[in-house]
């Protein structure tokens, strides 16, 4: 295929304010949601993931009044996340701007929940995040609650059943690579994307062009999405929004 793959980035909310994670602990403030959101836009960012980290542990849904600003403050398309369990929480948030809608929890405490959205959105508003994590003995399981739960399903498993209920596109999420800026996890993406027939965006672990390139030309992944590599600059981590320019594209 020739066309280019596109390149997500994906801002983490805690406490209304901006951080950034490794391995899902270690949260470093990096400034204010709105602003990032901006710069994004600004840049000609291909989309925005937004996820509110605080959300499911603490069993509330991300702010719809909050989706409504940073949906004011940007042109490209919005998915949002965090703590959404019903399906009337899945339809205030497109109403307050959200293009797609994005499950972790929910979709696993209740997969129809996934195909209740699809039936009244479309798929293509419903995505479902997979949070995998190796174990000791170097099995990847699906976590949820912020990846403090362990389903014990395998992120095989839990894409297909994902595609099964209706999710039009999965996130695909290494917690063990989370924020190290070292390269994504391509065999797992292989796997989960060889699996399903559903779009799958690779995230956790890009630091550079290189890696969402091998990840999409060698990983089967259809974008890439990252966080820390669009906001640290340099060696030392300074905090910089940054976006490759349009020349810098991932074929695939």
């Amino acid at each position: 295929m020739n066309h280019r793959a596109r390149r997500i980035p994906v801002l983490l909310l805690s406490r209304r304010g901006l951080v950034k994670s490794v391995r899902f602990q270690d949260h470093s403030y990096i400034g204010d949601y709105l602003n990032a959101a901006r710069l994004f836009s600004d840049l000609g960012a291909d989309e925005l993931i937004v996820l509110d980290i605080d959300a499911s542990p603490s069993g509330r849904t991300i702010d719809p009044e909050i989706v409504t600003r940073i949906a004011d403050e940007i042109s490209m398309p919005l998915s949002v996340g965090g703590g959404i369990g019903r399906i009337d929480s899945v339809t205030d948030l497109i109403a307050a701007g959200a293009e797609k809608v994005v499950l972790c929890t929910g979709a696993w405490r209740d997969p129809y929940l996934i195909k209740d959205a699809a039936e009244r959105h479309g798929s293509s508003a419903v995505c479902v995040c997979i949070d995998a994590k190796s174990r000791p003995s170097g099995e990847q399981t699906v976590h949820v609650v912020g990846g403090f739960e362990d389903t014990k399903l395998t992120p095989v498993d839990f894409a297909k059943l994902a595609e099964e209920h209706g999710a039009g596109e999965i996130v695909l999420q290494s917690i063990d690579r989370d924020g190290l800026m070292s390269g994504y996890d391509i065999d797992l993406v292989s796997k989960v994307s060889q699996a399903v027939s559903v779009p799958v965006v690779a995230l956790g672990g890009a630091g550079s062009i290189a890696d969402m390139a091998a990840v999409v030309d060698r990983g089967y992944a259809s974008a890439a999405a990252a966080g820390s590599m669009f906001v640290y600059f340099g060696p030392h981590k300074g905090v910089l929004i940054n976006y490759p320019p349009s020349e810098a594209s991932l074929i695939c």
